[in-house]
């Protein structure tokens, strides 16, 4: 899954692609380096960041989503929380609501996503953007993750929406320090793997692998996050969330090829 920010201000590439133009000329590049999903965000997460209004989402990305559609069959995925801007995207050519709510922004939520049929990635993040580092809390966060996760996707089957349509993501530097507690997490990942639903797994730039390497900016953190995607890889993962899709398309290549060494 490659990523395209429609924001000012995200932590990786902010304003980089808000441009409507500069933004497909991503899209595309990405999907010709092999992105088998290509998400796309119109309002940062970021820890600290503010909310983004509805009709702002919707101007920034339906003309985005429209216009990959054109171009391209790939999976598209929106990044919102926000049921009415998952039902525009989802409406322009969009195919997945990623939501780092898990479908509990809106009181209509789950109700729209089992309405739109589309396939839904529930993120646990505890807190919200603008919170959620300011000191999070676990006993063993590998199992409180799996529990909310595991509630979520049965929430979302009560409500319409068919199992073989639900993600999971544990949600790495979403309310957890950064450390701590993702380290764990990432260690952990059988454990959501285990509870039977695709897993995606999204730690591309992310701080702890500023915290390891002290001082790399996020962008030059591309190593740590190969490292990240290879282990989800390992530990089951169905996809990765990943800012530079050439690299780890190639890493994940190479690692395939070596496991299955031995039946040539």
């Amino acid at each position: 899954m490659g990523i395209v920010n429609t924001t000012p201000d995200s932590f990786s590439d902010g304003g980089r692609h808000l441009d409507p133009a500069a933004a497909l000329a991503h899209a595309r590049r990405l999907i010709a380096e092999g992105a088998d999903i290509v998400d796309v965000g119109a309002e940062s997460t970021r820890p600290g960041a503010e909310p983004v209004p509805a009709e702002v989402e919707i101007e920034r990305l339906i003309p985005l989503i429209a216009a990959i559609r054109a171009d391209s069959a790939v999976a598209i995925s929106v990044d919102t929380m926000k049921p009415t801007v998952a039902r525009a995207a989802i409406a322009a050519g969009a195919t997945i609501w990623n939501d780092v709510t898990a479908l509990s922004h809106a009181a209509d939520s789950l109700d729209v996503a089992a309405e739109l049929g589309c396939e839904v990635v529930l993120m646990h993040m505890r807190g919200e953007p603008r919170t959620m580092q300011a000191d999070p809390r676990y006993g063993d966060v590998t199992a409180e993750v799996a529990e909310f996760l595991a509630a979520r996707a049965t929430a979302a089957m009560a409500a319409g929406v068919a199992r073989g349509k639900i993600w999971l993501d544990p949600g790495i530097g979403f309310g957890k320090h950064t450390t701590r507690h993702n380290l764990p997490l990432l260690a952990g990942l059988p454990v959501i793997v285990a509870l039977g639903y695709p897993v995606l797994l999204g730690a591309s730039r992310k701080g702890f692998i500023g915290v390891l390497d002290p001082g790399a900016p996020a962008d030059q953190r591309i190593g740590g996050s190969i490292a990240a995607a290879l282990h989800g890889a390992v530990s089951g993962v169905a996809a990765v969330r990943v800012h530079d899709v050439r690299e780890t398309v190639q890493a994940l290549a190479v690692w395939s090829a070596i496991a299955g060494a031995d039946r040539l």
